[in-house]
C-alpha cells in the first residue's frame, strides 16, 4: 500500500496493492494495523455507500461539525469520480484551499479526508458506486455544507454547470464566506 500526501498534506491518496492473475485481481482495501504502522491510526465506526446514476452528479460539499466531525476514507467500487477536499479549518494556512484526485474502480485509489474538511465528488461515469468509511456517526443536527459553485473556492468540476445534477439539499447550501468558525 502506498500513501501519498496531496498538496494539503493532511489529505492522503492511498493506493492499495493489487494482486492479479487470469481471474482478475484482489486487494485489501483497509487494514487498520498496516495503516497505523504508516501513521494513520483511526477507528472507523460506519460504512456508507452511494449510487449515482448520471454523469455529472455532484454530492457535496459536505461536513459534520464537532463533536460529530468525521474523517472519511473514500473509494469507488464501480465507475469513476473526481473527489475533492476543502480545508475549512480557520487557523490553517490552507484555509479555503482545495485538493482533488481521481478515484475509480479501475485505479483502486482511495482518498483520506480528515476532520476539518468539506468533501464532495462529481461522477465521471454512469452508475458510479462510492464507498466510504467514517470515524464518527452521522448526526443530522451537525451536518453542514458549501455550495458547489461558490466563487471563492472556484472549483473546476469538469462539468458544465448546466449538466450538473444536485440534490435539493445541496441546492440550498450557503457559500464559503458564510461559514461560521466551526473548525477554529
Amino acid at each position: 500500500m502506498t500513501i501519498t500526501p496531496l498538496e494539503i498534506s493532511e489529505v492522503l491518496l492511498i493506493r492499495p496493492r493489487r494482486f492479479g492473475d487470469d481471474r482478475g485481481w484482489f486487494e485489501e482495501t483497509w487494514n487498520r494495523k498496516s495503516l497505523a504502522a504508516e501513521g494513520l491510526d483511526i477507528e472507523f465506526v460506519q460504512d456508507n455507500q452511494s449510487l449515482s446514476r448520471t454523469v455529472g452528479t455532484i454530492r457535496g460539499l459536505h461536513f459534520q461539525a464537532p463533536p460529530f466531525a468525521q474523517s472519511k476514507l473514500v473509494r469507488v467500487a464501480q465507475g469513476r469520480v473526481h473527489d475533492f477536499a476543502v480545508d475549512i479549518r480557520r487557523s490553517s494556512p490552507t484555509y479555503g484551499k482545495w485538493v482533488s484526485a481521481e478515484l475509480s474502480a479501475e485505479n483502486g485509489a482511495q482518498l483520506f479526508v480528515p476532520q476539518g474538511f468539506a468533501h464532495a465528488f462529481v461522477t465521471r461515469e454512469p452508475d458510479t458506486v462510492v464507498c466510504y468509511k467514517v470515524d464518527a456517526y452521522y448526526d443530522k443536527a451537525s451536518e453542514g455544507g458549501i455550495r458547489f459553485d461558490d466563487s471563492h473556492l472556484a472549483i473546476d468540476w469538469g462539468v458544465p454547470h448546466s449538466d450538473v445534477i444536485l440534490s435539493d439539499k445541496d441546492l440550498t447550501l450557503g457559500g464559503f464566506a458564510d461559514l461560521p468558525p466551526i473548525f477554529a
